[in-house]
């Protein structure tokens, strides 16, 4: 099955919708404006909270914890490798390996393939594709993607800012 998530460019907070195949919407996704640390609701459309992801914020690497139905699931956490991205999942048997421009990841269990996740390229605001494989991890495969995304808009803003203060020291 896929999903489909897309960010909502003008808003005050980080929000995500996310599709199902057929473009039913299935999913909202809303982060906490004043908060330390990045925390994220994820919400049928029903309005109930699925799912929750909320950043730690003293740590070597950048850590997410996922919550589901109230009780914590499984801690991301960023592993430190040359060429390629990768994720330790702690709590569940899963691991996320990225290709080295961090567009493409596959999870994977001991069993095979659970979800394959492509960012799109080109696209207003970001914007990716779930292919997962079994429907029962949706909101888990969810979970995942969007700490994953969340790291990478902190590496986007960190490289921004380096630019930035690198044109700031040239004049």
């Amino acid at each position: 099955m896929k999903l489909y998530m897309k960010q909502k460019v003008f808003s005050w907070r980080e929000r995500f919708f996310v599709k199902d195949e057929a473009g039913n919407d299935r999913y909202s996704i809303e982060g906490e404006i004043l908060s330390v640390g990045r925390k994220l609701h994820i919400k049928n459309i029903a309005g109930e909270q699925v799912g929750f992801i909320h950043q730690k914020l003293i740590a070597f690497t950048p850590r997410f914890f996922v919550e589901i139905d109230g009780r914590e699931v499984c801690e991301i956490i960023k592993e430190i490798r040359l060429f390629k991205k990768s994720y330790r999942i702690e709590g569940l048997p899963w691991h996320l390996d990225g290709n080295f421009m961090g567009r493409e990841y596959s999870l994977s269990s001991g069993d095979g393939p659970v979800m394959h996740l492509t960012q799109k390229m080109f696209s207003w605001g970001d914007s990716y594709e779930l292919d997962i494989t079994d429907p029962k991890d949706e909101v888990l495969c969810l979970c995942i993607a969007m700490a994953v995304e969340c790291v990478l808009q902190e590496e986007e803003d960190a490289e921004s800012d380096a630019i930035e203060v690198n044109s700031r020291l040239r004049k």
